[in-house]
């Protein structure tokens, strides 16, 4: 009797290092193994390498995006990468805005203003000195040469200062883009700033997209101000893949992962599916980019991005 007890025991154990040996044996084909031991035995570059795999090595629109990297899924298809936002200013069931920063030290406005009016004062009382000074002699080209330098300093930097202060007080830090899913519609801000023309108007603008003619894509950027990842939203003529325009959704980041997981979050959340609510990154605390973005919105649009197509009637 126990003679057959300790043959039974032996016969299992030879069963069981069987199958140690049939899934730690890399020559054992997959065709042997479980989906479940594939996936328990993968090493994390192969995991990886199967989402990569994923995304579209080839550009699919035309004309192709510029320092392209790989095309995101579809907004209507299920999404395999969990969606993640990095910063959401709000979200309900019916509509959500998420910031746009751009990469710009704005604390550096500040700094202008201050280098402008150092500038400008010194180059008027200058000038101003000159002009009482006992040998200062109007028929003289040097000196009418050298009052006319002085106030052409001053006027660059008047042009400065004024550029510095509507930097630092009018300018919206974000330029939010909104997603409404009960009208699947996208709304974008943008603000039109003339980079080096402090006199000329800068205007903002609201820009409205069918949310099935948007397409997602990456690229890799290596500008000096704005390197990494960029995720651009593609508007292609309905039903197909040719490019109208293409404007940016999220700035440049180091990590092409973030970037998935947020274009993953916002197809779930157009899809009226359940999301994550919160954000990897806080808000910024004083909440002024969202109220000075939010000021500058058409009424119209602003009540429409906010609500669903039922409160039109």
């Amino acid at each position: 009797m126990k003679k057959g007890k300790r043959s039974s025991k032996i016969n299992k154990r030879k069963r069981n290092s069987g199958r140690n040996k049939n899934t730690q044996n890399p020559a054992v084909s997959e065709s042997q193994l479980t989906r479940k031991d594939i996936l328990r035995y993968a090493t994390p570059e192969q995991l990886k390498a199967s989402v990569d795999n994923y995304f579209s090595r080839k550009p699919l629109l035309t004309p192709r995006l510029k320092n392209w990297e790989e095309d995101l899924p579809a907004n209507n298809e299920k999404q395999v990468v969990p969606g993640q936002l990095i910063e959401v200013t709000e979200i309900n069931d019916i509509w959500m805005e998420v910031p746009r920063y751009e990469n710009i030290m704005w604390g550096g406005a500040w700094l202008g203003v201050i280098a402008s009016i150092v500038v400008f004062i010194m180059a008027i009382g200058m000038s101003i000195a000159m002009i009482f000074l006992p040998d200062f002699n109007f028929s003289s080209g040097y000196d009418i040469s050298m009052i006319a330098i002085l106030w052409g300093g001053g006027g660059i930097s008047l042009s400065m200062l004024i550029l510095n202060l509507r930097m630092a007080l009018f300018v919206p830090r974000s330029q939010p883009v909104r997603f409404n899913r009960k009208r699947q519609k996208i709304y974008i801000f943008e603000h039109h700033r003339k980079a080096w023309n402090p006199w000329a108007k800068w205007p903002t603008t609201v820009r409205v997209f069918d949310w099935a003619d948007i397409h997602g894509e990456i690229s890799h950027e290596t500008d000096r101000f704005d390197r990494g990842f960029r995720l651009y939203g593609a508007i292609c003529e309905p039903g197909t893949l040719k490019v109208t325009e293409r404007v940016i959704l999220n700035r440049a980041i180091f990590y092409i992962d973030f970037q998935r997981q947020l274009w993953s979050h916002w197809c779930q959340y157009m899809q009226h599916q359940p999301v994550v609510m919160d954000p990897l990154c806080p808000p910024p605390g004083d909440g002024r980019p969202q109220k000075k973005a939010k000021s500058l919105w058409p009424e119209a649009l602003d009540r429409e991005s906010r609500t669903a197509p039922e409160s039109d009637f």
